[in-house]
Formats: C-alpha cells, structure tokens, sequence
C-alpha cells in the first residue's frame, strides 16, 4: 500500500453482501497528494488505479468534491463496513461524512441508476448490470429515509443474486425498478438542501496544512528552505 493512503475500503459484492464464490475483491481508497505538488504548473494526479488488482484510489480534494456532488460511489465508500487501511486523516473523513450528504442524492442516486437501465439490453440482459442497478436504488432509498446509504443488502440478497443468474424475468425486474425510482424521487427526505461545504473545506485545508513541505534550516541568518515532500 502507498504511503500516502488515508483511507482504503472493500466495497463491490463483498462489501455488499452479495459475493459468490467468483466474486473479485474491490477496493476504493484516498490519497493525499504534497501540498508543494500545487506549486507547480502541473497538477498531481486526481485518481490512480492499482497497486491491487481492482483498485481505484482519488486524491483527497477530488474525493470530496465527489462527495459534495452525492456521486454513490464515492459516498458508499465513506460507510463500508470493510475498512482496510485508515489514517488519523482518513479517520477524521469517515466521522466528516456527514457533512457531504444532501438533498443531491434524491437525483444522483436515481441517474446513476437510469444511466445503467439505458444501457441495459432486455433480450441479452446482463444480470450483474442489473442486479447493481437495483441494488444502487435500495441504497439511494435508504439514504433519503435514514440518513446514510445502505451498503449491506443481505436482506434482499436472494433476490438480487437471482437477478445476476438471470433467474428473474426481465419484467419483475423492470417494475422492481420502476417502483424504487418512484419512491426514490417522491420520498421526503431526512438530507439536509445542501451539504456542509464549510466543514468539508476546513477538513481539506488542514490536510494540506499536514502535508507542507518541512521547513530545512539554512546558514546563520537565512531564511529556511523548504524540504520536498509533505508529511
């Protein structure tokens, strides 16, 4: 694991409840970049894959503003149940999420889901696409109605699995969707309007503060240089 990671979590099926002996197993992460990497003309990174098979990392500000926007991905990482890898930084990102949910969510969640409906095909119907698609709209539900999104779907996993194996006829599985997108869209919501910006902004600005360049002394009488590198 790179050193710069904060957070690393497992989510896809495994976190989901819904692994198969087949099942991969998926990791999302943050990184923080050096503060002195934005001096420069070009920019860090926002997101790299690796150095795990099936892993995907942000850098902190990218995370965040993902976040901001209640990208599903993004937020279910914040409440996985498998974390791998947490810093005292990272730490201090899972007990700010909070702050990152709002009422964004309602419309999120369900175009995320209608993106992969689109691209679903009922006469060869990919039955992980659509399992994920429903799954995706259970969470978005719970969201709105308990505050946090529901990354463990035991209680429907038998359902679910018996879309991915193409056990359910297209139809059911339509009007499932259907009616979580329905519900989805007219639930009154426990989110906040708007996320808490504010407090996701004094997180980001301390981390950069954290990952400053330390300062080198210099000759008697000179300013001191600043080392590469951040915390």
């Amino acid at each position: 694991m790179n050193d710069d990671v904060i957070l690393s979590v497992v989510v896809g099926s495994r976190a989901y409840g819904l692994e198969t002996d087949a099942s991969d197993t998926d990791r999302r992460g943050v990184f923080v970049a050096p503060t002195s990497a934005f001096w420069r003309l070009d920019k860090p990174a926002t997101h790299r894959d690796g150095p795990l098979p099936e892993q995907f990392s942000w850098e902190v500000e990218r995370f965040c503003s993902l976040a901001l926007d209640a990208n599903p991905t993004v937020l279910e990482c914040l409440w996985s149940p498998i974390v791998e890898v947490i810093t005292p930084a990272g730490r201090r990102l899972r007990d700010l999420r909070g702050a990152f949910l709002s009422q964004r969510a309602h419309r999120s969640f369900t175009g995320y889901a209608e993106a992969q409906f689109r691209r679903l095909d009922p006469d060869r119907m990919n039955g992980k696409q659509a399992m994920h698609m429903v799954r995706l709209l259970l969470s978005g539900q719970h969201l709105v109605r308990e505050g946090e999104p529901l990354v463990g779907v035991g209680a429907h996993r038998e359902r679910l699995l018996a879309i991915r194996r193409g056990e359910v006829p297209w139809g059911e599985v339509d009007a499932w969707r259907a009616a979580l997108s329905a519900e989805l869209a007219a639930e009154p919501s426990v989110l906040p309007e708007l996320p808490d910006r504010e407090r996701v902004e004094e997180f980001l600005v301390g981390v950069r503060v954290e990952n400053l360049p330390s300062p080198v002394p210099g000759p008697a009488g000179a300013p001191p240089r600043l080392r590469a590198g951040g915390a």
